[in-house]
């Protein structure tokens, strides 16, 4: 059993580690794992804040009635109706019948939607109180973040925010919850990754939460996955302002996709030319064996894109043409752009490069590289200007 753990007197959180599921969402992989984290907040009523996956909900309906000893729940908020928080909702009305349901107008089609409950339901909207006796709680609506019932509870008189999905991350808590009781240099990367794959589509809608929330006076941020936040919380709304921003540093990320190694021989050369120009970040990854979302990840953070692909049937090859589609989708902006291909006999990558430089609006830096077979001579003159040109972009 998950033991809870009191944030503050008559607050809990109720939560569990997921160590087993490879893939988050059936897509992003999590090889440190997930957590997924519920509140309890006992006063005269008794308020549950999102739940968890149904796969784990033995375990926090066992801690979360330990926790209880006896009492009911009067309450169950749902600031964010995705099934890995809402998992445990249908089972949590069997053991608490009459649980008044709380969200907004756009909740409750997908709670019906997805579980068949549509009684027992109190509406909220921006800025709506309840009133649990000693305590008032707040709400304030952060559509698309990252889907459009997206809302926060505020605890005014802890200071204490809700944020569901918002501020979360990848990875277990491992012994503590607390972001001083970590070590976040371990979460790093899957704080971000989670930023970049599951809310960087959204950079607009995050500008605007944090603009409402920022009037807020806040002492903890309690998400639903990672990190309880209480002591970098300056600093986690300020990563979240500069990824929402699309604001990056000075580096290149290389992507390819090979066949027979022709093109990652191109991507070395480029990387090599880079460094000769005095560019030390970086990071080259082959499409075939990085999962999209470390790619992405990176993009997030760094200035420079280089892509390159093979010739494969004619076209782009397939774990190219992933990674393409997934930053059409996500709508990542402001970076400089080149490519550089390869083909055996005809066809090949650049008619898709092209189309994804007209959609992105990305500033292109210098002219394709466009070999056949093993680089020639032009071939590698092709990749030192690509090179030299993209670090004379990131210098000026």
């Amino acid at each position: 059993m998950n033991q809870a753990v009191e944030l503050k007197k008559g607050i809990y959180r109720i939560g569990v580690n997921d160590r087993r599921t490879h893939l988050f969402e059936n897509y992003w992989p999590l090889p440190k794992g997930v957590a997924y984290n519920s509140y309890v907040i006992v006063d005269e009523k008794v308020v549950v804040v999102d739940t968890v996956e149904r796969s784990r909900m033995d375990d926090y309906l066992e801690s979360l009635e330990t926790t209880l000893n006896g009492k009911k729940v009067d309450y169950l908020i749902v600031n964010h109706m995705e099934p890995d928080h809402s998992g445990a909702i249908k089972a949590l009305l069997c053991h608490y019948p009459d649980m008044t349901i709380v969200g907004n107008c756009k909740t409750f089609p997908m709670l019906e939607n997805f579980y068949g409950i549509h009684h027992n339901l109190l509406e909220v909207k921006e800025g709506s109180t309840l009133d649990l006796g000693s305590r008032k709680l707040q709400f304030y609506m952060a559509p698309m973040l990252h889907w459009p019932e997206t809302m926060v509870t505020y605890l005014p008189s802890e200071h204490i925010l809700f944020s569901g999905d918002i501020f979360g991350a990848f990875g277990t808590l491992d012994g503590g919850i607390f972001d001083d009781q970590l070590d976040l240099d371990y979460l790093e990367e899957e704080i971000s990754r989670y930023y970049s794959n599951i809310v960087g589509k959204y950079g607009v809608p995050a500008q605007t939460a944090l603009k409402k929330l920022g009037t807020l006076p806040i002492d903890m941020i309690c998400a639903t996955h990672g990190p309880i936040w209480r002591s970098h919380i300056k600093d986690i709304i300020a990563k979240y302002d500069k990824w929402s921003r699309y604001e990056t540093e000075e580096g290149v990320v290389i992507a390819f996709s090979s066949m027979y190694g022709h093109t990652e021989n191109m991507a070395d050369m480029i990387g090599r030319f880079l460094a000769e120009k005095g560019i030390r970040k970086i990071r080259i990854h082959d499409t075939s064996k990085t999962h999209p979302s470390y790619l992405i990840n990176d993009i997030f953070r760094y200035k420079g894109v280089i892509l390159g692909s093979c010739s494969y049937n004619g076209g782009i090859f397939p774990t190219m043409e992933t990674l393409l589609s997934e930053l059409e989708h996500i709508g990542v902006k402001n970076h400089y752009l080149a490519f550089f291909a390869n083909k055996t006999w005809s066809g090949g990558a650049l008619p898709r490069f092209t189309q994804f430089a007209d959609k992105m609006k990305w500033e292109i830096v210098a002219p394709h590289a466009d070999a056949s077979g093993h680089p020639k001579n032009q071939d590698v003159e092709d990749c030192k200007a690509i090179a030299y040109a993209m670090a004379e972009k990131l210098k000026a």
